[in-house]
């Protein structure tokens, strides 16, 4: 890799872990320059994921005021997104990719749908409960523990818009503000990427170099996202979750 290669794969690194603790789909910046560099697809693709882990790491410590109160949510999450990263894991090194990559803009053109609805429809829902006499589950139900593992096979797998994708499902979900939501989905991802990159470490080959950068840029961006995205409004960051996750369904209809 030479310097200016190097220095393009720490900016990637920056430029995802800046948008991962945000809103999510970092991958898509450091995915096409790893490529671009001139990695294997697959190699590419475990780097990343094992770059990746500081920085979320560090967002989630960015987040970790709006972390408060949510340890039995945390819990209860974290072991269905780390079973899903897991089982996603281990579908990337068995499965060819073509069933994910036709499934996946859709199910990121649903999930926009659902955080842009999702202030009515949490309304509409929060009305429903009130004439039935039923409460708001704490942890959302195993409504929510299905779909976060279904996101967290595909976080496994590759990962782009996962974040979207987490951000839809727990705003909807969960009776709870849409950053305190983002702070949980951090961790969440955090633990996803961990699990998938011990399993790529053991199994699969790692271009060391591109690691070093991406944790190197993904950490520093992880505490600039943090600084940022604790100050958008909400309105202002579901429309930033809006554009992003645009722009990862055309990357990924044109990948």
């Amino acid at each position: 890799m030479s310097p200016v290669e190097a220095l393009a794969v720490l900016a990637a690194g920056i430029g995802a872990g800046t948008i991962n603790t945000i809103v999510g789909s970092g991958t898509l910046i450091t995915f096409p320059v790893l490529l671009a560099v001139g990695l294997s697809p697959v190699t590419a693709n475990v780097s990343n994921a094992l770059g990746l882990v500081p920085g979320s790491v560090a967002g989630a410590i960015g987040y970790r005021r709006e972390l408060t109160g949510q340890r039995d949510r945390l819990i209860r999450l974290g072991i269905v997104c780390l079973v899903g990263g897991a089982t996603g894991a281990v579908l990337l090194v068995t499965l060819p990719s073509k069933a994910f990559d036709a499934i996946v803009p859709g199910l990121v053109g649903a999930a926009l749908v659902l955080v842009v609805l999702q202030p009515r429809l949490a309304r509409t829902l929060q009305a429903r409960r009130a004439r039935e006499g039923t409460a708001v589950p704490t942890h959302g139900g195993p409504v929510l523990a299905i779909g976060m593992f279904l996101a967290s096979v595909y976080g496994g797998y590759f990962g782009a818009a996962q974040g979207v994708l987490y951000l839809s499902l727990m705003g909807l979900l969960l009776d709870d503000t849409l950053q305190r939501v983002n702070g949980l989905k951090n961790v969440l991802a955090a633990i996803v990427n961990g699990i998938a990159a011990i399993f790529f470490i053991v199994i699969a080959h790692m271009d060391w170099a591109a690691v070093g950068l991406i944790a190197a840029g993904a950490t520093i961006g992880g505490v600039l996202g943090a600084r940022v995205g604790r100050r958008l409004p909400p309105t202002a960051l579901r429309a930033l979750i809006v554009v992003v996750g645009v722009v990862a369904i055309v990357q990924l209809v044109l990948r």
